[in-house]
């Protein structure tokens, strides 16, 4: 038994040795295989692969010295493979796809000795193939605008064609452009770029169709002339840039007034309104104002001044390609009618100096009656009964209280003859003699 132990202590020392000769089994994890390609690409055309050995922590751990400790495993079918170049950390390969469809792509990396060891890293792409050409249509203009797809009416636009064609399979091919610009504009060039002007605003569609065509040697010795096309567009939004803000309202209010100012925008909605009321005429400062989405060129604002002074009403708009901002000064003086709050109290005081006055008024009235008849009474012939009052006092009564407590000017002119015959005369005549 001590005899069969000792093959199995035997092959147990030997994989310890070997251990340390095997740094890759220990770097497994620390890093990763980045994939990088040039495609995607058309049938027939090359397409180049990289894979990239790097550290898994931002490159904080140091690649191997050994230029040829690891070693790169390929799988591409049923692509076509065209080429391979090894390096130290890095592998490519070119391939050509001869149908259309979507090609998965993998590699990994092992010990340059050890090929059925545990991988090092290992990666995966997807590689997309068509049968149509390849490319972008591509839109500029001279202004630059912070909005994408956004673009200036009245302003030449430049439209480029891009073919995407990194292995040059169509150097010797000739090509064909049909636009539509999506405004019922179309034209046909043999340049994969136009200019154009689009002269109202909107959203447009522009498109393009692009054929290619080249001879090439048939396998009969003969020539044939292949085709490939493409269906490109882009989508553009045109507009009018905001030239200013109008402003229409009153500049002089009173407190508790409904007021409505009409906001009139010369640009393209939609826009992004902002006002802000303020006692100068400062602009806006970023998240302090009220913000409203106008669909249309034209804006009612409505507000009611509480307090009297002067106000300024500060307001900004922009649309997908420029701001304006604009100012409106407002007088607000107190009003001369009080809010409904103060109605009742004040309506409730009238009531009662009214009621008052009336009180009073009805009772002189009837004080005067009675000191009328007193006076009527005061004022006949003597008789036995009513003995004649002291005649200064009955002159005094009437002198002073009549006029305010007869009626009419017949009765106020029969008590002044009656008081001319009953007071004794104010002067005596006065006898001149001449010597």
């Amino acid at each position: 038994m001590a005899r069969a132990l000792w093959p199995r202590l035997g092959r147990i020392l030997w994989l310890a040795c070997l251990l340390p000769l095997a740094p890759a089994r220990v770097a497994a994890g620390l890093y990763e295989l980045q994939l990088t390609t040039d495609g995607p690409a058309t049938t027939g055309s090359e397409v180049t692969i990289m894979a990239s050995l790097v550290a898994d922590d931002n490159g904080s751990l140091a690649l191997p010295a050994s230029t040829h400790l690891y070693h790169f495993h390929w799988i591409h079918t049923p692509l076509l493979l065209t080429g391979k170049a090894d390096e130290a950390f890095s592998s490519t390969i070119r391939v050509v796809g001869s149908v259309p469809g979507d090609f998965p792509v993998s590699v990994w990396v092992t010990t340059a000795d050890c090929g059925m060891c545990q991988p090092v890293a290992r990666s995966l792409l997807v590689l997309p193939i068509t049968e149509f050409l390849v490319g972008n249509l591509v839109v500029t203009q001279n202004t630059s605008l912070p909005w994408p797809s956004s673009y200036l009416t009245k302003t030449i636009l430049k439209v480029s064609f891009l073919l995407h064609d990194p292995s040059n399979f169509f150097k010797n091919a000739s090509f064909l452009y049909s636009w539509d610009f999506g405004d019922g504009t179309q034209m046909v060039t043999r340049d994969g770029t136009v200019y154009y002007n689009y002269s109202i605003i909107g959203s447009f569609t522009v498109k393009v169709k692009v054929v290619a065509g080249w001879e090439q040697v048939m396998p009969d010795a003969g020539k044939g002339i292949l085709q490939k096309t493409g269906d490109f567009s882009a989508s553009l939004k045109l507009q009018e840039t905001l030239r200013g803000i109008q402003v229409l309202g009153p500049t002089l209010i009173q407190t508790f007034q409904k007021m409505v100012v009409t906001l009139n925008f010369m640009g393209s909605p939609p826009l992004n309104v902002c006002w802000r009321l303020k006692p100068e005429c400062l602009p806006l400062e970023e998240g302090e104002c009220h913000p409203v989405s106008v669909d249309s060129t034209a804006y009612n604002l409505t507000h009611i001044f509480r307090d009297p002074g002067d106000y300024c009403f500060s307001v900004q708009a922009e649309n997908a390609i420029s701001r304006a901002h604009q100012y409106h000064k407002v007088q607000v003086w107190p009003s001369s009618i009080q809010p409904a709050v103060f109605a009742f109290p004040c309506a409730t005081l009238i009531t009662m100096m009214l009621a008052f006055i009336m009180y009073m008024t009805l009772r002189n009235a009837t004080h005067q009656k009675d000191m009328v008849e007193v006076a009527d009474f005061d004022f006949s012939p003597m008789s036995d009964k009513n003995p004649e009052p002291p005649t200064g006092v009955r002159c005094c009564c009437q002198m002073c209280c009549g006029p305010f407590l007869l009626e009419t000017p017949s009765e106020y002119l029969e008590v002044v003859r009656e008081n001319h015959r009953l007071l004794p005369p104010l002067y005596k005549s006065v006898k001149t003699y001449t010597v």
